[in-house]
């Protein structure tokens, strides 16, 4: 199973660091693609992922999607308000069909998969996005190995013992504090080529910590919906790791956190 699981890493890092690196409309639409797995996965949880709503929530991250590349629509709140009515003809035009909370979880999904990860292609976009992009990457899946990693030598004190008994707040410390230095180790390596101070390093490092903290709370999601359920995982699709959401859980709370505050203070 480790093996399997490094192996499966290996390859999602390398995937990953040819996608970021050459960004653009093959980032987006390999950004999208992995948002409709999500949404699969999270909509099989909910005996919806081949039914109306669920296609309805595809379309809908499709729609999104495009007006990230043409922006065609002037105003969100029309991709808002469209999907929710839309949505909603589907629940009374074929009631009893479908349940209330199976209309509300795919209203859900698309902003929690597909809008969320998104902000991984919107971060790429920032001026220096080449580099800042990097950073949600730093922050989520560098915040889980250095969590795992201090949690297994000194973790005494549980997080969150009935949602997820084996991370401990000693864990949780270690990954924000791991975040925040393999930023800055990060930043100084890539200082020259960022043409940076170093106290943008600094603000960097800060960022990741925030960044790292949120990502806990992703992840901690993704584990309540599936202990709710009372599923392991939410598909095979990584071998050792699992599905897409088991995956990329904690990515997507921290890209849009990345994003703000890297727009807002970078």
């Amino acid at each position: 199973m480790f093996k399997t699981r490094l192996l499966s890493g290996i390859v999602l890092v390398a995937a990953a660091f040819v996608l970021l690196l050459t960004g653009g409309d093959i980032l987006l639409i390999s950004t999208f693609v992995i948002s409709c797995i999500g949404l699969f996965e999270l909509y099989r949880v909910f005996g919806m992922e081949k039914e109306a709503p669920g296609i309805l929530g595809y379309l809908a991250a499709m729609v999104y999607y495009a007006d990230l590349r043409f922006d065609f629509l002037w105003d969100t709140m029309i991709f808002v308000l469209g999907y929710l009515i839309l949505l909603m003809f589907v629940y009374v035009f074929t009631y009893p069909r479908y349940r209330t909370e199976q209309l509300l979880a795919a209203f859900f999904g698309v902003f929690y998969v597909a809008v969320m990860l998104s902000f991984v292609w919107q971060t790429r976009m920032l001026p220096a996005g080449s580099y800042i992009v990097w950073l949600v990457f730093l922050c989520s899946w560098g915040c889980d190995t250095c969590a795992y990693c201090v949690g297994v030598l000194i973790g005494k004190h549980k997080m969150s013992p009935k949602l997820s008994p084996k991370k401990s707040v000693e864990g949780a410390v270690g990954g924000v504090l791991g975040a925040a230095l393999l930023t800055i180790l990060y930043g100084l390596a890539f200082k020259k080529a960022m043409g940076t101070e170093v106290s943008h390093i600094l603000i960097m490092g800060a960022i990741s910590a925030v960044g790292a903290l949120i990502s806990m709370v992703g992840d901690l999601t993704a584990s309540a919906i599936k202990r709710n359920y009372e599923i392991k995982d939410y598909g095979t699709l990584i071998p050792g790791h699992g599905g897409i959401l088991d995956r990329f859980d904690s990515v997507i709370f921290t890209a849009p956190i990345i994003y703000f505050l890297a727009a807002y203070f970078l």
